[in-house]
């Protein structure tokens, strides 16, 4: 018996049909989009002067929007507290007086390190500036990018408090 050996256009198709089938089949990856590191910090460090600005003007709400909501976790003074609005009633209540009680927060050398190009480690001081009982400390917060906006979605305060 006589064997047939495949014609060169028969190979071809069929290597080109297993080619597509496996293209096909195999999993698609998302494309990261290339991202641009220093437009994507000068993006978060805009989220951290609104912050600021908003407290400043006694704007909790403001404050807040720099904030994942519902889903934020924020840890202060050793506790949990409960989500995104257990931290405004936190701030409204010990806060949200006049603005001598309030006090006037400050930001400053901010570093930040990114993760992915949806996540971003960030890790500052801070100053509260008050009549009585000053603070300052350090600020360490995981950002997240969704919908394409940066949000805390993770912040953990130590704080030193100044008895005046």
């Amino acid at each position: 018996m006589k064997r047939r050996c495949a014609s060169p256009v028969r190979l071809v198709v069929a290597i080109v049909f297993v080619a597509l089938t496996a293209a096909c089949a195999s999993p698609r990856t998302n494309r990261v989009e290339a991202v641009d590191p220093e437009v994507e910090r000068q993006a978060i460090l805009a989220v951290i002067g609104r912050m600021e600005a908003a407290w400043n003007r006694g704007d909790f709400r403001g404050y807040m929007e720099g904030f994942a909501n519902p889903d934020v976790v924020f840890v202060s003074r050793g506790e949990f507290q409960q989500d995104w609005q257990g931290t405004l009633d936190h701030y409204i209540r010990d806060y949200g007086g006049p603005a001598n009680e309030r006090g006037t927060l400050h930001f400053f050398d901010i570093k930040v390190e990114f993760l992915a190009p949806d996540a971003a480690q960030l890790i500052s001081r801070y100053r509260l500036e008050r009549a009585r009982n000053g603070q300052d400390g350090i600020n360490t917060r995981l950002m997240r990018k969704r919908a394409g906006k940066w949000v805390i979605a993770l912040n953990h305060v130590s704080s030193r408090e100044h008895s005046s």
